[in-house]
């Protein structure tokens, strides 16, 4: 697997997206997205956000799961940790990017 390359996973309706296997949520932070219909995709552009809120924490791997439930996706943003971290402060950065309104915004119209 090169640098650029994500383990995609799908199994039971749900798509996983992972730097890593097998794959671990050492955090988790979860919300449901109306109106989009590109998992993958889904998938990936919130890694990158994801990735961007936080790249400073040493030994994190991003993990994102999008799974369809009827008209909307639940998505799943974490991903694990090798090291110590502050569980709380960690979930609470990821909501920021689940809950943001630009973010869902583009992700809505990319996806």
């Amino acid at each position: 697997m090169g640098r650029d390359r994500w383990h995609v996973i799908e199994e039971e309706g749900a798509l996983t997206l992972a730097r890593r296997v097998p794959v671990r949520f050492d955090l988790a932070v979860e919300t449901v997205l109306p109106g989009v219909t590109g998992r993958r995709r889904l998938a990936h552009l919130v890694r990158q956000d994801l990735w961007r809120a936080l790249q400073s924490l040493r030994g994190y791997a991003p993990v994102v799961q999008v799974t369809r439930r009827a008209d909307v996706m639940q998505v799943r943003a974490g991903g694990a940790v090798a090291g110590r971290f502050d569980r709380a402060k960690c979930e609470a950065l990821i909501a920021v990017v689940l809950e943001d309104a630009d973010n869902r915004a583009r992700w809505m119209r990319r996806a």
